[in-house]
């Protein structure tokens, strides 16, 4: 008898914890619209978390990262859905986790998930990430493999932000291949190919004449070319 009451008790509790449950989850997704109706991030941010405690969903999951990426959280953003590549990833996923993990300054596990974007969606902008990423890294031969594929197959439309004056400014994405060739071509041999580079961010500011970064390299590279050898 005593198992019997014991049973009943525990289906009882059982109903009503799922009651409870599905009132909950109920209630987050309405406070969850309603974040949405007001433009309140941090509400809507709540709610998420909220729902995936109460009901896991990959799908939540994905789009909370991505809500906590958009606004400069990346540690949050990778906390929610980890770093490991994983090809059963989203592409929602896998961008967020490339995006973080650059920011963060870390290129080499980047380039793994940008290298996952690539192979799913191969088009210009992640093959500049990847270019850009790889020259940071000193893999000239790899990068100067996306900026071919890059330049190749560049649109006029395509454009690529730059932060390094004060208000940022966006070019096409051609220039931006050809401002990563330069720099690479420089790299090469920084005493033999000073002409060459000069004229690969020549192409870029043709392309692009406000490239301010393209002219600040160029500008370097002339100054070098006309300074004396000291040694002389």
């Amino acid at each position: 008898m005593k198992k019997l009451i014991g049973i009943i008790v525990f289906v009882f509790t059982f109903q009503i914890n799922a009651q409870d449950n599905k009132v909950l989850i109920k209630h987050y997704k309405a406070y969850y619209k309603q974040m949405q109706n007001q433009g309140d991030v941090q509400g809507v941010i709540n709610a998420l978390t909220h729902l995936n405690v109460l009901s896991p969903n990959k799908g939540r999951l994905d789009t909370l990262a991505v809500l906590y990426m958009k606004n400069n959280k990346h540690i949050q953003a990778l906390n929610t859905i980890g770093i490991e590549l994983n090809a059963t990833d989203s592409d929602m996923a896998v961008e967020v986790k490339a995006i973080s993990l650059q920011v963060l300054n870390q290129p080499k596990r980047a380039i793994e998930q940008f290298e996952e974007l690539f192979k799913r969606n191969p088009i210009a902008m992640i093959a500049y990430e990847l270019a850009d990423l790889k020259a940071q890294l000193n893999d000239d031969l790899g990068a100067t493999l996306h900026i071919t594929y890059g330049i190749a197959n560049s649109k006029a439309e395509v454009m690529r932000t730059f932060y390094e004056s004060q208000t940022p400014y966006q070019v096409p994405i051609k220039a931006a291949f050809l401002y990563l060739k330069g720099i690479i071509k420089f790299k090469e041999n920084n005493e033999l190919n000073i002409d060459a580079a000069i004229a690969i961010f020549d192409e870029a500011l043709q392309v692009a004449p406000n490239f301010n970064l393209a002219q600040i390299s160029k500008n370097a590279l002339l100054a070098r070319k006309n300074t004396p050898d000291k040694k002389n």
